[in-house]
């Protein structure tokens, strides 16, 4: 089983994140970030994996330590049960529609981190959560599981649509890269013969 738990004690967060790769979609998430609670439960219960995120933060502040520490221990986590990606399938993809919104999630475990975030949300806010947290949780993800990702709000007017899109379709887009391929066994999906920096 592709299993990881990581702990990220600052002087801003504690945060403990524990996840399967091969689970079943199951999680747990108890962060004092409502909205975030249940974006995270589009990637387990779409990417089919089991994720348990505990979080203390300084959210007498503001948000923003908390959610862009989770994207970090989280990226810290996968690439702990990632482990060498060898026989993975490396690339994946996934359009995902919400009534009038639509989103695209491509993904490379490639090694190298980079985010491409174009998304113009039409309200700076959803309930009590900053929109602008997204990206900083998506590049806390991609700078420490060493991945690329592109993402991509194609339309919609409801902010709720398009970040639930978003997150679907990121939880799609990652089972797809982490699925084994039978032809691949054994193989690291490169020409270089690594997927490190």
């Amino acid at each position: 089983m592709r299993t990881a738990t990581v702990t990220r004690n600052t002087l801003e967060t504690q945060i403990t994140v524990s996840l399967n790769l091969d689970g079943t979609g199951v999680g747990r998430f108890e962060t004092g970030v409502p909205f975030l609670d249940h974006m995270m439960d589009q990637i387990a219960r779409h990417g089919l994996i089991d994720l348990d995120v505990q979080a203390v933060g300084d959210l007498h502040i503001d948000a923003h330590h908390t959610v862009e520490d989770i994207g970090i221990t989280l990226g810290q986590a996968f690439a702990k049960a990632i482990g060498d990606k060898k026989g993975i399938r490396r690339y994946g993809h996934a359009y995902v529609p919400l009534d009038e919104a639509l989103s695209r999630v491509v993904i490379d475990l490639s090694g190298r981190p980079g985010l491409v975030y174009n998304v113009d949300y039409t309200r700076a806010s959803i309930g009590q959560f900053d929109v602008d947290l997204f990206s900083e949780f998506f590049h806390g993800f991609v700078n420490h599981s060493m991945s690329t990702l592109h993402i991509d709000n194609l339309r919609g007017h409801n902010s709720h649509h398009q970040a639930e899109t978003i997150f679907k379709a990121f939880g799609r887009a990652l089972r797809m890269a982490c699925e084994r391929d039978e032809r691949m066994a054994g193989i690291t999906p490169s020409t270089k013969g690594t997927l490190s920096a």
